[in-house]
């Protein structure tokens, strides 16, 4: 009975060894969690011991204020960033204008391409076998075309049949000479055609510009201030148009294209002021010459013709006006003729500018606003260009009018 407890107890420890196996070797087998990877694990910083816990301080050798001594002012700059400094505004180069003797070559140039219609139509009619009454109607009528007038066409054509008549010419180069002779006398070549830019004192030359809107009074002033200035003239530029707001600003760039300063007030301002002024600061500065650019001004405005006469008058307290222009467009015609003689009614036009006379075959206009006028064309405009404004030339005029 002993013998089998003792089985059974034997029995059960080897039943639970095994089971104890099975469980070990079970726990054996379970996955491990993966190996960490060898990035360091960032700790936070210690704190700062204090009191007992303070490291003891560790010597380090010390320096005077002597041997330390002030930093490199190179290294100073070479660190310190760099401030780009401001620019200054670009000086606009001085322009030298085209000297006289450039512009009437291309003045012949232009007018033997534009005017030469004319000349060309007439001696076409003059060279006809029978100059009969419909054909001197026809020359007439030519001429009538061309803005020559109603007087100066009947005196040109009444010469041309007398010295037909006599002469018998019937060449091609003998009535060309025929025909150049007769519109020179009507031109006339008596006339001082130069513009007065000298006073007969101490002061400078006064020239006062005068005309109608639109006929290009501003640009005339400044493309005169380049002949002068390519003759050597020292010039100053009065801004008198206070009514044009732009006006102003356009003289003055005219005016810094060549060095030439311009005197200006605000806009809407007394023009007679500014024109005074202008001469003041041309006295002052030793000037050559003074521009003074007027308003436009319709023929038919009383009150504003009235104006100009105060501008003339108050300019000449400082002395005689040397020079009043007139300008005129060439392509307004008979029209331009009674815009002239209301502007000479009120100031003492002593020359004309005739502004768009390229690319218009009607260039008798000269021959009678000179008729009407009794004062002589003296500078004419032939393009948009800055140096496009010449003196007047009868005789390369006509030539190139009949051409060569």
């Amino acid at each position: 009975m002993e013998f089998v407890i003792l089985a059974v107890v034997i029995a059960a420890l080897v039943v639970a060894g095994l089971v104890s196996g099975l469980v070990v070797s079970g726990r054996k087998k379970k996955q491990l969690p993966p190996a960490p990877s060898s990035t360091p694990t960032l700790t936070p910083p210690a704190e700062p011991h204090v009191g007992e816990e303070a490291e003891t301080p560790r010597e380090e050798p010390r320096r005077t204020i002597e041997e330390v001594g002030p930093p490199d002012a190179q290294a100073s700059v070479a660190e310190a960033p760099a401030v780009a400094e401001p620019e200054a505004p670009a000086v606009p180069a001085l322009e030298i204008p085209e000297p006289t003797a450039g512009r009437l070559v291309r003045l012949r140039a232009r007018l033997a391409r534009s005017q030469s219609t004319l000349g060309k139509g007439l001696l076409t009619l003059l060279s006809r076998d029978n100059l009969d009454e419909d054909t001197w109607e026809e020359i007439e009528d030519t001429l009538l075309t061309a803005d020559v007038g109603v007087a100066p066409t009947q005196e040109l054509v009444e010469r041309l049949r007398e010295r037909v008549r006599v002469l018998g010419t019937r060449t091609p180069e003998g009535l060309r000479t025929l025909l150049r002779e007769e519109l020179l006398a009507l031109l006339g070549t008596d006339f001082d055609r130069a513009v007065k830019t000298e006073s007969g004192v101490d002061t400078p030359g006064v020239v006062m510009v005068v005309g109608v809107n639109g006929t290009g009074k501003t640009t005339t002033t400044g493309k005169l201030a380049r002949v002068l200035v390519a003759d050597g003239r020292s010039v100053v530029l009065g801004a008198a148009d206070t009514f044009r707001a732009a006006a102003a600003d356009q003289l003055q760039t005219w005016g810094e294209r060549v060095g030439a300063r311009t005197v200006r007030g605000p806009e809407g301002g007394d023009p007679a002021s500014i024109a005074f002024d202008a001469v003041k600061e041309g006295i002052a500065e030793g000037a050559d010459v003074v521009l003074i650019d007027t308003a436009g001004r319709l023929h038919t405005k009383t009150g504003l013709m009235d104006e100009l006469g105060k501008v003339k008058r108050v300019v000449e307290k400082h002395g005689p006006l040397d020079e009043i222009l007139l300008v005129l467009d060439a392509t307004t015609g008979q029209n331009g003729l009674v815009q002239a003689r209301v502007f000479a009614e009120v100031v003492d036009i002593t020359g004309i500018v005739l502004t768009k006379l390229d690319g218009t075959a009607k260039g008798g206009i000269v021959i009678a606003v000179q008729r009407e006028l009794g004062v002589p064309v003296k500078l004419v405009g032939l393009g948009e260009g800055p140096d496009d404004l010449a003196p007047f030339e009868p005789e390369a005029f006509v030539d190139a009018l009949i051409g060569d």
